[in-house]
C-alpha cells in the first residue's frame, strides 16, 4: 500500500511538472486552429473590408465541389505517399550502411545531415538550377551520358514538375531518418547478430528477425511525422514552381495559400 501511494504521488508529480509545456503547447494549437475555423464559418474577403457575413459550412460545401481542391487533394495524397516512403526506405538503407566500419565513416556521418541542415528556401533554389532548362547541370550531365538528346524543360510539365519537386523534397527530408535509424542500430547489442550467425542465419534473416524488430517502432514514428510535414510542405514548392505549371504542383497548402493571400479569399483559404 505505501508502494502504492508512493508511485500515485509520484505520478502526479509528473503531471504537475507537464502541465505548464502542455497547456502552452495545446494553447498554440488550439489556438490557430479554432481562429481558422472561426474565420471559414464567414464570406471573409479582404477587397470588401466590413462586409463579411456569417455563411456557417457554406465554404466547405463549396470546397468539396471544387475540381480544383479535389486535384490539390490527390496530389498531396500522392506527394506525401511517395516521399514519404521513398524517404523511410531511403533511411533505413544509408543507415544500415554507416552502421559498418570503414574509413572515413566519421566523416560521411557528419556530412549527410546538410541537405536537412541546409534552409528550405537555399535547397529549393539549388534545386531549381540544377534544373534550368538552358544550364542546368542535370541537363548537361545526362545529355553528356547519353540519356537525353537535347535539353528538356524539367519544371514545364506539370507531372514532370511534380515529381522534381518530390525529388528535391526526398533529398532535403531523407538525412532526418537516417540519423534517426542509425541512432536505433547504434543501440542494438552486437551479442543478438553473434547469436543469429552461430544459428545459421543468412544476412536476409538477421535483418528480418533482429533488426527490423528494433526499426518497427521508429518506423512508425517517423512514417507519422513525416506524413504530416509532407502534407504541410509548402516553401520549397513556392521557391521552384509556385504551384506551377498549370497548377501541377499546387497541393493543399498552396492552394490555401493562394486563395487567402493572392486572391484574398481568407474565409474561403482557411475552410
Amino acid at each position: 500500500m505505501a508502494q502504492n501511494s508512493i508511485l500515485k504521488e509520484k505520478k502526479k508529480a509528473i503531471y504537475l511538472l507537464l502541465l505548464p509545456a502542455l497547456v502552452c503547447i495545446f494553447s498554440l494549437l488550439l489556438y490557430p486552429l479554432g481562429y481558422s475555423f472561426y474565420i471559414s464559418l464567414f464570406d471573409l474577403n479582404l477587397t470588401r473590408p466590413g462586409n463579411s457575413p456569417f455563411v456557417g459550412l457554406k465554404n466547405y460545401f463549396r470546397a468539396l465541389s471544387d475540381k480544383f481542391f479535389w486535384s490539390s487533394v490527390f496530389k498531396t495524397v500522392y506527394f506525401a505517399g511517395v516521399t514519404v516512403s521513398v524517404e523511410i526506405l531511403l533511411g533505413i538503407a544509408v543507415a544500415l550502411l554507416l552502421k559498418q566500419r570503414f574509413r572515413g565513416r566519421g566523416f560521411v556521418r557528419g556530412i549527410v545531415i546538410l541537405p536537412w541542415a541546409l534552409p528550405t528556401v537555399v535547397n529549393g533554389i539549388m534545386w531549381k538550377w540544377i534544373y534550368n532548362a538552358n544550364f542546368g547541370v542535370l541537363n548537361a550531365l545526362l545529355l553528356r551520358l547519353g540519356f537525353i538528346d537535347a535539353y528538356r524543360v524539367w519544371l514545364g510539365e506539370p507531372l514532370r514538375a511534380l515529381h522534381c519537386v518530390m525529388l528535391a523534397n526526398i533529398w532535403k527530408e531523407t538525412p532526418v531518418g537516417i540519423l534517426m535509424f542509425l541512432a536505433v542500430l547504434e543501440g542494438i547489442s552486437e551479442e543478438f547478430y553473434e547469436a543469429a550467425a552461430v544459428d545459421g542465419a543468412t544476412i536476409w534473416q538477421r535483418f528480418r528477425y533482429v533488426t527490423f524488430p528494433f526499426l518497427k517502432p521508429m518506423i512508425v514514428v517517423l512514417f507519422l511525422i513525416k506524413t504530416v510535414w509532407a502534407i504541410r510542405e509548402f516553401d520549397i514548392i513556392y521557391v521552384m514552381t509556385r504551384g506551377g505549371p498549370a497548377g501541377g504542383t499546387t497541393v493543399l497548402s498552396y492552394l490555401a495559400y493562394l486563395n487567402s493571400f493572392k486572391y484574398f479569399k481568407m474565409g474561403y483559404g482557411s475552410a
